[in-house]
């Protein structure tokens, strides 16, 4: 079985309660959780059974000691998360939205150690050390140059060691910014296509590709509530255009109808046949899960990331790209259903899904 890595920042996630908004419960109480897109796709890599390692540098607190347990409870490796005196814990702000009211998220995590940590503290030969799959996002990156040089160093060694490379573009405007002068989409674009050469499996949306890589194939707007699918062949064909390194492109198709009800689906796009597979399927046309009733949404991409890239390795989950790709759209569907950042689903449930078992019956 594979051996999954992961690189990147984890945080304080504190949550109003239920659809509360910020002035309606401060002061008072917030949900306590630890989320980061990284950290999540290893912690749903290991809730579906995987073994999967996660890397972050840390401050020395009982707090980020919580937070290291949160994980490891999961069976996530933590083994090469590093301990700083410097930099602090990042937390991040949800205050969910409901109907035509969005959701709203305030990062505080400026200065945060995996920011500040020393690019060459990593010690890469021995974190990839029986790997065979690293996995990293554009939201690392964005935190510092600091963070842009060691995912740089992670990338070029996961290469050199024969390591199979995926990247989330996962675009946060808010981040770039530790380059004065220059525009966060201008940062992230320079950035990311250094990056890119290094990458086999991207995962992408439409404004990823339009905001990082300039990629503009039009009509492809999700806030209207419907997706022409139809369309986002073209948009994994531009990204291999550019970046002939990449095998396959898998996007995830959200159509907005509020902030309480998506229409979810997904598309893996094999750069050698040119074939694009969609999921979930209706008597052989892309028909996508009605997600009328969300319970929270913030992680949906990186539970797809990380079902996807465990497909991809496992035969047991069917062993073709179409396989891959209806699995990892079964699984980020189940993780609207669950509160966190975390997708709790089991390999059992993920597959019921991909299978039409979609009533939500009570299981006795």
């Amino acid at each position: 079985m594979a051996k999954f890595v992961t690189f990147g920042e984890i945080m304080m996630r504190l949550k109003t309660e239920d659809f509360l908004r910020f002035r309606q419960a401060l002061p008072g109480r917030l949900e306590a959780t630890f989320a980061g897109a990284e950290a999540n796709v290893a912690a749903s890599l290991a809730l579906l059974g995987a073994e999967a390692s996660f890397v972050t540098t840390l401050p020395a607190h009982p707090i980020a000691d919580a937070c290291l347990g949160s994980l490891r409870n999961l069976g996530v490796d933590t083994g090469g998360v590093l301990r700083s005196g410097k930099g602090r814990l990042g937390i991040y702000f949800v205050e969910a939205g409901a109907n035509q009211r969005p959701s709203n998220v305030i990062y505080d995590r400026d200065g945060s150690s995996v920011a500040r940590a020393d690019p060459a503290s990593y010690d890469w030969d021995a974190i990839f050390r029986g790997a065979s799959w690293f996995h990293w996002t554009g939201i690392t990156p964005a935190l510092s140059r600091e963070a842009t040089e060691a995912v740089r160093r992670a990338v070029h060694r996961a290469k050199d060691l024969g390591l199979t490379v995926s990247c989330d573009l996962n675009f946060r405007k808010k981040l770039w910014a530790w380059e004065a002068g220059t525009s966060p989409n201008a940062l992230a674009s320079r950035v990311m296509r250094e990056l890119l050469p290094f990458v086999d499996i991207l995962v992408a949306n439409e404004e990823d590709a339009k905001d990082v890589l300039g990629i503009d194939v039009g009509s492809l707007d999700p806030s209207r509530g419907t997706l022409d699918a139809g369309r986002y062949p073209e948009v994994a064909r531009g990204i291999v255009e550019q970046f002939p390194n990449i095998r396959k492109v898998a996007v995830t198709l959200r159509e907005s109808v509020s902030a309480t009800h998506n229409d979810w689906g997904g598309m893996l796009y094999d750069a050698a046949s040119g074939s694009a597979y969609f999921a979930p399927l209706e008597d052989g046309e892309y028909r996508p899960y009605p997600i009328r009733s969300i319970v929270d949404r913030i992680g949906g991409g990186d539970s797809f990331s990380a079902a996807l890239i465990l497909a991809l390795t496992d035969p047991e989950l069917g062993g073709s790209d179409a396989d891959a790709v209806a699995f990892a759209t079964a699984a980020s569907c189940l993780c609207h259903s669950i509160h966190g950042d975390f997708n709790f689903s089991t390999r059992e449930e993920v597959r019921a899904l991909t299978k039409g078992r979609t009533s939500g019956r009570i299981v006795r």
